[in-house]
């Protein structure tokens, strides 16, 4: 499988953490016909779907509950 390395380095990004992911060859060559099509970066092609995913989470009412969850549980391990 192809690597696609993404490197958090650009000045606007503060607090920035390289990442690898791994990915099938076909789903390799999709993301780089996307971005290409798109004339943007791949690392900035992933950013954007990164995003999209964290907040369609964030307004899924079953990862809510999960979080609130993993929450009280963290509390009452802290004992609070």
């Amino acid at each position: 499988m192809p690597t696609v390395v993404v490197w958090g380095t650009m000045g606007y990004m503060k607090d920035a953490r390289a990442m690898t992911i791994r990915l099938a060859s076909e789903q390799a060559e999709e993301l780089d016909l996307v971005a290409a099509v798109d004339n943007q970066p791949i690392a900035e092609v992933i950013r954007a779907a990164i995003a999209e995913h964290i907040a369609n989470r964030k307004q899924d009412a079953d990862f809510q509950d999960g979080l609130r969850q993993r929450i009280e549980r963290a509390q009452r391990m802290l004992g609070r």
